[in-house]
């Protein structure tokens, strides 16, 4: 079978991504491949080693069509109309990675840090995607990051938290995955968590490898621990929109990054 490289990524996407209103720019030193609306002149730049590294991962064409459909929701939103003043219910926070970008097209967006691993964006939900508020929006609709926040999380709070649980060797796992584009983003409901800490006799840790899933595990012994680095690691390469391959401890209201090292073996920061 022959092997898949960067530049036939390249090629693959602009040949999914074709449209008579898209520009693409191929920034070889960085291997991104920006895809632009010639109207709005709004884009999103793509990591083409992202893509070649899911792809590898999973060996399946599905790793580039799910960052086709990526492009496709963000360029499409991109020519929205949005406004804030009279959309509170749609009002949603975002947990991303650190590594994630603070600006978009030169404009910063509006976050918060979470986590050394973690930083919450606020978006405004459109239905089949959603778009990251920036500051320039906020100005526009003359509205605060504090109002922002307010409604954010009382929204992530309304949302409904079905959960699926899992047993292995002694440790129960606790899955929330609705789809709905929150799922990691349940992690800031923090009476929802609580709720979980009476109920877990062992250590509480919660995870959020990719915005579609929020993992919560009742750990009660080092299998356990082994366990959890594996699920993480397996949702975080075949996430998306990936997070965080790391896990927390969660005491006392507070999270901390914990660090699985090997096989029955653990350390944390």
């Amino acid at each position: 079978m022959e092997k898949m490289t960067v530049h036939k990524i390249r090629r693959m996407m602009e040949d999914r991504l074709s449209n008579p209103n898209w520009t693409f720019t191929y920034d070889r030193e960085q291997e991104t491949l920006r895809v632009e609306d010639k109207e709005t002149k709004k884009g999103i730049n793509v990591s083409l080693q992202g893509v070649l590294a899911k792809y590898e991962q999973i060996d399946d064409q599905k790793a580039i069509e799910e960052y086709v459909y990526y492009v496709k929701e963000a360029l499409t939103s991109m020519r929205v109309p949005i406004k804030l003043n009279g959309a509170e219910r749609h009002i949603y926070p975002v947990i991303r990675s650190t590594s994630f970008p603070t600006s978009s097209n030169d404009i910063p967006l509006v976050y918060d840090e979470h986590t050394a691993e973690t930083r919450i964006y606020y978006a405004i939900d459109l239905g089949k995607s959603y778009k990251l508020i920036d500051e320039k929006l906020l100005q526009k609709e003359s509205l605060e990051k504090k109002t922002i926040k307010e409604m954010a999380m009382f929204n992530v709070r309304s949302l409904p938290t079905n959960v699926k649980e899992d047993a292995v060797a002694g440790n129960t796992f606790y899955f929330v995955r609705s789809n709905d584009g929150y799922d990691a983003s349940r992690i800031l409901n923090e009476s929802f968590l609580d709720s979980f800490k009476k109920q877990i006799t062992g250590t509480m840790t919660v995870a959020v490898p990719h915005q579609d899933v929020l993992i919560v595990a009742d750990i009660q012994n080092e299998v356990g621990y082994d366990v959890l680095a594996e699920l993480t690691m397996s949702f975080f390469v075949n996430g998306k929109i990936p997070i965080t391959a790391l896990s927390f401890l969660y005491e006392e209201g507070q999270l901390e990054p914990i660090f699985i090292l090997g096989k029955n073996n653990k350390d944390t920061k």
